[in-house]
This record gives structure tokens, C-alpha cells and sequence, in this order.
């Protein structure tokens, strides 16, 4: 299974906010939409960094009272780990575990953005596909017997 099949049930919409957003701002659009990071981008829809609830609690340790005022672009990773369409889940999976991330920005050949990758969508799709592997086995079996 690759990165593009999961887009493709889950789709390409993604949650940004713009870097002079407040931390405040940015936890709020978290618990809006109930994710874990949303991606940062310029008023023209670059990709700047991402930011996650990491970011923040790391930021609010460091920084202390007065942390939600300040802007996202304070917070966020900028050296962002991202993945290709093609990039096989296995693969994507093992990239997370080794830099130990939980979301992937999903780039076309040209840097453009397609969608974006969680954690959990990436161990959802493994398990799909490990049920699907144990159903064909099952009925082989059953065929077979």
C-alpha cells in the first residue's frame, strides 16, 4: 500500500494557519478540528513548517506565562519530514519512528502540497491491509480444504 491510497479515502484537505497566528490562535484551530498539528503557510500557500501540540507544549516550557501570545512561526518545525504519493506506508512508517514525528506533508515532485499523512492514518491502512491479507488467506484456505 502507498501514501496515495490513503489520500485517497481520506482526501487532500488540510488545516493551515498563517505564521504571525497566536499560539492561542493555532491551539484553538487544534481543538477545533481535533488533530494534533496543522501545517504553517504564507499568505500565497507555501509551505513554511508545521506545528504541533509538541511545538507548543515545548514552546510554553521554554517560554513560560505570556507563551499564547506569541506567533506560530516562533513555534513551528521548519525542517519538515515529508513523503511522496508513492511512498509505501512501510516506509513512511519507519520514517516517522526514526525522526520521530507524528504527521507527514505529502509533496508532489515539484514541492507541491497534496495532502497530509497522521500517524493514525498510517496504522489505520496497516491494519486494513493486514485484515485483507488474513480474509485472502482464510479463503484460500477454506478453497483449498
Amino acid at each position: 500500500m502507498i501514501i496515495g491510497s490513503i489520500l485517497k479515502v481520506k482526501g487532500d484537505a488540510v488545516i493551515s494557519v498563517p505564521p504571525e497566528e497566536t499560539i492561542l490562535g493555532v491551539a484553538r484551530t487544534l481543538s477545533s478540528h481535533r488533530i494534533g498539528a496543522a501545517l504553517v503557510r504564507d499568505a500565497a500557500g507555501a509551505l513554511l513548517g508545521i506545528i504541533s501540540e509538541r511545538d507548543i507544549v515545548r514552546g510554553m516550557a521554554g517560554h513560560g506565562p505570556g507563551t499564547t501570545a506569541l506567533l506560530a512561526a516562533q513555534f513551528m518545525t521548519r525542517d519538515l519530514v515529508t513523503v511522496r504519493r508513492e511512498t509505501p506506508v512501510v516506509e513512511a512508517l519507519g520514517l516517522m519512528t526514526r525522526r520521530r514525528v507524528r504527521h507527514l506533508p505529502v509533496l508532489d515532485a515539484a514541492g507541491g502540497l497534496l495532502g497530509l499523512v497522521s500517524i493514525g492514518d498510517l496504522v489505520k491502512a496497516r491494519i486494513e491491509e493486514a485484515e485483507q491479507e488474513a480474509m485472502a488467506l482464510k479463503d484460500y484456505v477454506t478453497a483449498a480444504g
